[in-house]
Formats: structure tokens, C-alpha cells, sequence
């Protein structure tokens, strides 16, 4: 996994990866894919050092202007998540802007685990006290405790480590005009 290795081995990895885009296409990419969706904040930085504009995880959710350019989400649409019910629901889901979360790192020590997670929402979002989180620590999907830090600013309640290489949480909203809002994380797992 390119997310464990050293700067220097990213680094490398990249300037490679440059050398051979231009060889066989002839120019370098401008978007970034981590491999299985994997990144850490200093996996970010480095891609950012390589002038890349934007880069991808494989967390599902909508992209709006609140998102880091540097962890957008992207939906699988494959043979097991590509039904045409199944992505026209995607079409049709709305951005679930988010004025800050923590922890800002996604890569996650084994100390950290389970990590403490807060969202803050901006003011404009309305029904927050119908919102839906949903987790798969300790191996399994589960329905997550939600404690509310401040009206539009929660904490997500994780009982269990992560056990799995990557843990995900996805939170989920019917909004006031009943149209779905849809957030998600990725995290890595240290040691998983």
C-alpha cells in the first residue's frame, strides 16, 4: 500500500507514475486517485507538492464548495454498486456541506483508535436532528449515538476500535424538502 510507505517512496511513486504519463500520453495528469482511496495528511501534502488541482478518496458523498479539493468523495459505480436504481438515488442526492471536521488527519494510529469525531454544519442546514450516522467499527455496520455539541455541531459516538484497514462513516439527512443529503469519511487504520 503506497500509504505505507516513506515520503521519499511517495515521492518517487509519483515522480514515476509523471514520467510515465508523459512517455505513453504526453502530458501529466491534473487529478489525483489514492490507491484504494487511502491517503493520510502528509499522503495530501505531497500530492499537492505535485501541482496536482484536486485529488479523490473512495469515500462516498457530494461534492459542494465546503469540501477539501484534496479529499473529494467519489461513489463507486461498479458491478456490485452500479444497479440503475442505485445511481439515479446517487444522482439525485444533494451535497451535505459541513463547516469543519475532526480529526482533520484520516489516518489513524493505533492510540487514536477509535477516533473522536465532530462535525460542525453550517447554520443553513435544517432538520440536523433527523440526521442518520452510520459506521462500521468493530467489523460491522451499526447505527451510530449522535450527542449534539451545539445545535448545528455534533459528535459522533463510536463504542468500538475499527478493525478493518479502513473505517468509514457515512451520516445521512432527509432534508426539509425531502431530498436525501449524504456525507461520508474514510479513515486508514494503522495495523489493520
Amino acid at each position: 500500500y503506497l500509504i505505507n510507505k516513506s515520503e521519499t517512496e511517495i515521492r518517487e511513486d509519483l515522480e514515476k507514475s509523471h514520467k510515465d504519463f508523459l512517455r505513453e500520453l504526453s502530458f501529466k495528469p491534473k487529478y489525483f486517485s489514492y490507491p484504494f482511496g487511502e491517503y493520510s495528511s502528509t499522503f495530501k501534502k505531497i500530492v499537492k507538492e505535485f501541482n496536482y488541482e484536486l485529488a479523490f478518496g473512495q469515500h462516498s458523498g457530494v461534492i459542494d464548495k465546503s469540501k477539501d479539493l484534496f479529499e473529494l468523495p467519489r461513489y463507486p459505480v461498479n458491478e456490485n454498486y452500479g444497479k440503475p436504481e442505485r445511481f439515479l438515488t446517487l444522482l439525485n442526492t444533494k451535497p451535505f456541506p459541513f463547516k469543519s471536521f475532526k480529526p482533520e488527519n484520516k489516518f489513524i494510529t493505533k492510540s487514536e483508535n477509535p477516533p473522536k469525531i465532530e462535525i460542525e454544519f453550517f447554520k443553513e442546514i435544517s432538520n440536523l436532528e433527523k440526521i442518520n450516522c452510520f459506521a462500521n467499527d468493530g467489523g460491522e455496520w451499526n447505527k451510530k449515538k449522535i450527542s449534539y455539541i451545539e445545535k448545528n455541531w455534533i459528535k459522533i459516538n463510536l463504542d468500538k476500535k475499527f478493525t478493518t484497514r479502513t473505517g468509514r462513516i457515512n451520516c445521512s439527512l432527509l432534508d426539509k424538502d425531502n431530498q436525501w443529503r449524504w456525507l461520508g469519511f474514510q479513515f486508514v487504520i494503522d495495523g489493520n
